[in-house]
C-alpha cells in the first residue's frame, strides 16, 4: 500500500498544518480563504474570482460526485490551491467524467487534505485572511514561511487583467457551457417571452447586453440568454467609447478577483458609462467598481464572505434572500454620495450588499444572483435589469 505524499500549509503568521497531498505535486501561493458551501466545488474551482487565492472548503467530504464537463464556470480552474478535510477518490455520480483528484492533477492545482479544516477556518476568522503556501516539495516551515512573506498581498492587487478574455466575442444560446474560448459540447438555453418574432417567424433577441469580463462566470451569461438577450462579452480594459459603439441596451459589470481600488482606469471608464444613461447592472467586483465610480470607497473585509448561505435583506421590499457570495472587499456605506441609495444589506455583518442610483438606471449587488453554485432566490435581479432595458 502506497502511503499518501506529505504536504504542508504555512500561513504568513507562522501557523502551520501538516497533511497529505492530493491533486498536483508542487508549491503554490495565495491568499488563504474559506468557503462554506456544502457542494459546488467544481463551480468554485472554476470561478475566476478565486484567482490569487487558496480555498479551504468547510464541508468535510469533497469530491464525492466527481467532476463533469457541464458544471464549470470558465475556461479553466483559477484557484491557486485547494484544501479539504477529506478528498473522495470515488466519483459517485452518473454525470462524472473524472475524479476531483485527477481533475486537479490535469490542471496543475496543488491540493492538501487530512488537516483540521475547522481549526484552519477558526484561525482565519480570528486573524483574518492572509497569505499562505501549500507545498509538497519544500516541507521546511521556515523556508516556506520566508517564501510566503515574499508573495504579493491581496491589497492593491489587480487581477482582472489576468482572467479576462483577450478579445470580444458574442455569447449565443448555443454557446457551450463553461467555456468562452474552448467549446466542448452543446447547451440549449431556455427562452422566455422577452424574445420578439421576426417577419420570417424566427425568434430574435430583443435586447443587446455588453458584458465587461472582469472574471465573468458562464452562468451569468446563461441567465441573460434565458431571458432572450444577445450578449457581447468585452475585455476588462474596454473603453466606455468602444462599449457604447456596440449600441448596447444595457451594460453588465461582472464579478472578478482582486482589489477594486487598484483598478483606477476601469473606474474612470465606468464613470463615463454612467453618464450615458444606458442601464447598468453590476455584481460583486462590478458592484464595488460602481461604488468607486460613484465617488465611494471600498475596503478589505477581515475574512470575506464565501459560501451559499448568506442572508441578505432587500430594503426596498423587506424580503430576505439566501444568497451565494464570493468576495473579500466591500463598499463603505459612509463614503457613498447622497444620490446613491443602499438597497440591500448583509444580515450577518450589516455590510452594503446592494446599491441603486436615485436618478440613473443603475443598480448593483455584492453577491452572486447567477448562483452556480448556490440558491436561486436572487434571479429576479436579472428580470429587474430586463425591465430597465425596456424603458
Amino acid at each position: 500500500m502506497n502511503l499518501p505524499k506529505k504536504a504542508i500549509l504555512v500561513l504568513e503568521d507562522g501557523r502551520t498544518f501538516h497533511g497529505a497531498s492530493f491533486g498536483a505535486d508542487g508549491e503554490t501561493f495565495g491568499e488563504m480563504v474559506f468557503n462554506t458551501s456544502m457542494s459546488g466545488y467544481q463551480e468554485i474551482l472554476t470561478d475566476p474570482s478565486y484567482a490569487g487565492q487558496i480555498v479551504c472548503m468547510t464541508y468535510p467530504l469533497i469530491g464525492n460526485y466527481g467532476v463533469n464537463e457541464e458544471d464549470v464556470e470558465s475556461r479553466r480552474p483559477w484557484v491557486e490551491g485547494f484544501v479539504v478535510r477529506e478528498a473522495s477518490r470515488i466519483a459517485s455520480n452518473w454525470r462524472a467524467t473524472e475524479t476531483l483528484d485527477s481533475y486537479l492533477v490535469r490542471n496543475n492545482i496543488v491540493g492538501l487534505e487530512h488537516i483540521d479544516t475547522r481549526a484552519l477556518v477558526r484561525h482565519i476568522r480570528d486573524k483574518g485572511a492572509m497569505r499562505a503556501a501549500i507545498s509538497t516539495v519544500d516541507l521546511d516551515t521556515e523556508s516556506l514561511l520566508a517564501k510566503v512573506l515574499e508573495s504579493p498581498p491581496m491589497n492593491n492587487r489587480e487581477l482582472a487583467s489576468a482572467v479576462t478574455v483577450e478579445e470580444s466575442f458574442e455569447y449565443k444560446a448555443e454557446t457551450p457551457v463553461g467555456s468562452v474560448s474552448e467549446p466542448k459540447f452543446e447547451y440549449k438555453a431556455e427562452t422566455r417571452p422577452v424574445e420578439s418574432v421576426s417577419a420570417t417567424g424566427v425568434s430574435e433577441p430583443r435586447y443587446h447586453v455588453v458584458a465587461f469580463d472582469f472574471g465573468v462566470k458562464t452562468n451569468s451569461l446563461r441567465e441573460f440568454s434565458k431571458f432572450g438577450c444577445r450578449i457581447t462579452v468585452v475585455p476588462a480594459d474596454t473603453s466606455a467609447e468602444d462599449a457604447i459603439a456596440l449600441q448596447p441596451d444595457g451594460i453588465f459589470l461582472s464579478n472578478g478577483p482582486g482589489d477594486p481600488a487598484s483598478m483606477t482606469r476601469v473606474v474612470e471608464e465606468i464613470e463615463k458609462l454612467t453618464e450615458t444613461r444606458v442601464p447598468i447592472f453590476g455584481i460583486c467586483l462590478g458592484h464595488q467598481l460602481l461604488g468607486e465610480a460613484f465617488g465611494g470607497k471600498t475596503y478589505k473585509l477581515k475574512f470575506g464572505h464565501r459560501g451559499g448561505n448568506q442572508p441578505i435583506k432587500d430594503l426596498t421590499t423587506g424580503r430576505i434572500e439566501i444568497t451565494a457570495h464570493n468576495h473579500g472587499f466591500a463598499v463603505a456605506e459612509e463614503s457613498l454620495p447622497a444620490d446613491v441609495e443602499i438597497t440591500h444589506v448583509n444580515l450577518n455583518d450589516k455590510t452594503v450588499a446592494g446599491l441603486r442610483h436615485k436618478s440613473l438606471p443603475i443598480f448593483s449587488v455584492q453577491y452572486h444572483p447567477e448562483s452556480a453554485p448556490g440558491p436561486h432566490d436572487s434571479e429576479y435581479l436579472f428580470e429587474r435589469f430586463i425591465e430597465l432595458m425596456k424603458t
